[in-house]
């Protein structure tokens, strides 16, 4: 007679909220669930509100502060997996015995370079501090780490390196470090999508049944470039007025991330050439997660371009993931790993950086050429199988199925953090309370006077007052 082994429980910590509406990270937590439900007992801890509901896994909202409560998950637990600011938030998690899984599909760090270089530079560098300091934690505690392509692998490795985690021991269990640093992408569904109804064609004022229209699939960040394809719809407007630019999110729906200035130069650049409501459109709304489809689905091409910098060759553009998805011919800058896979699987057309003339062609090449279109929309339908959410955590599964500590796991966990260059960052690594928000005041009032101290202190009391 044989006992069956128990499951493995896995907790997922992140900070984005769980709804219809989700950003990247809570789209990839939900799915991580949904897969590791098959082989493991799974909860899911936001500080963010929750209102999705799971029959293969549970979901709880802690309040920032309640680390007691977090406690109770981190004892519960035999495997954490943390995103973004998980260790900041919930010091347990932090001094956690427990097999600790960093999600850093995300450089937030290269971010942060973009989102805030046109703040002052005393707040640049110290956003930029923070993310570094928090990445630094996780590379020195967790005991395996997950990445979303070969180019961050290596950043990562990189990394691990100069925390010293490629050490003997880790080397003696796996000279390559594929099992310590494992490529685990963002996905997509399995199923092909369903439109319900129309959403832009012959429903958004100026677009047409007949429009040839191509979608901006998300956000619009620093690090992306939608000035040029906006500049681009500017050459082409007169001669071609039926080929129309839908931007499908221009604001975020989470208040937690600024509006950008990209955002505005976007919107400043369509006004400026005389295209809002003509040839470029504007979706003020963030879509829900389920309706995605009726927009991507009303669209003729998926377009996605950014400038060259150090984000963009460490990116993992998702937006091009929901175009595969909806089996769209792919227009996109040149630089990112996307790039590499539309240039080499022929799933549409790769232009260079900032160059709204190679832009243009390259929209009207495969606009006014129906064999060509159809024939590159039948690989990209043909590609879906390849980046489903099932394959993109197979590494992730396996892993928790029979999970085990990093071979320098002690070590790791008796050292649990890096020595701080600056005074900033040991005030970051300390546990939240009276002294660190004192320290916290102090270097505020240092930088920014009491204007930036009100300014921190009103952005806290909005966390605290959305969740």
């Amino acid at each position: 007679m044989t006992t069956e082994q128990p499951r493995t429980r896995v907790l997922i910590v992140t900070g984005d909220p769980i709804g219809e509406r989700m950003a990247g990270p809570a789209i990839r937590v939900w799915n991580m669930a949904r897969a590791l439900a098959d082989v493991a007992e799974v909860r899911i801890v936001s500080w963010a509100p929750i209102s999705r509901e799971s029959d293969t896994f549970a979901m709880f909202h802690l309040a920032e502060t309640d680390d007691a409560g977090m406690k109770q998950h981190e004892a519960w637990s035999d495997v954490i997996i943390v995103q973004g600011m998980s260790f900041r938030i919930f010091p347990s998690i932090t001094r956690t015995e427990k097999i600790v899984i960093a999600d850093l599909y995300d450089p937030f760090q290269l971010e942060q370079l973009e989102m805030n270089k046109y703040s002052e530079r005393a707040r640049w560098e110290d956003e930029v501090t923070k993310a570094v300091s928090l990445l630094n934690e996780q590379l020195a505690r967790a005991d395996m780490f997950l990445c979303a392509s070969e180019e961050q692998r290596s950043l990562w490795l990189g990394g691990l390196s100069a925390l010293g985690r490629l050490n003997p021991a880790n080397y003696a269990e796996d000279p390559t470090f594929e099992s310590l640093v494992r490529i685990v992408p963002f996905g997509l569904p399995a199923d092909p999508p369903t439109q319900r109804r129309h959403a832009i064609k012959g429903v958004v004022p100026g677009i047409s049944p007949d429009d040839r229209v191509l979608i901006w699939g998300g956000g619009i960040y620093n690090w992306f470039d939608p000035v040029t394809l906006v500049e681009a719809m500017g050459l082409l407007a007169d001669e071609r007025p039926e080929i129309k630019l839908f931007f499908l999110s221009a604001r975020h729906f989470n208040p937690d991330v600024p509006e950008m200035k990209a955002l505005t130069d976007t919107v400043a650049a369509a006004e400026r050439l005389g295209l809002t409501g003509r040839s470029v459109f504007f979706n003020d709304s963030w879509v829900d997660y389920e309706a995605r489809a009726d927009y991507l689905l009303d669209a003729d091409i998926g377009v996605s371009t950014h400038v060259w910098h150090a984000e963009t060759r460490f990116s993992f553009r998702t937006r091009i993931l929901d175009y595969i998805w909806a089996g769209l011919p792919v227009i996109s800058s040149d630089g990112d790993v996307f790039a590499h896979t539309v240039r080499d699987r022929g799933l549409g057309s790769v232009v260079p950086p900032g160059d709204a003339v190679a832009l243009a062609q390259a929209i009207t090449g495969l606009l006014d050429d129906p064999e060509a279109l159809s024939a590159t929309a039948s690989r990209v339908r043909g590609a879906r199988e390849d980046f489903t959410w099932a394959r993109a955590l197979e590494a992730l599964v396996e892993f928790c199925a029979a999970p085990r500590a990093a071979a320098d796991a002690s070590t790791a966990r008796r050292r649990r953090s890096i020595s701080h260059g600056t005074d900033f960052e040991r005030i970051l690594t300390m546990r939240p309370g009276l002294r660190r928000d004192l320290a916290l005041f102090v270097h505020y009032a240092r930088q920014g006077g009491l204007a930036l101290v009100r300014e921190k202190l009103g952005e806290r009391r909005r966390r605290r007052d959305r969740t």
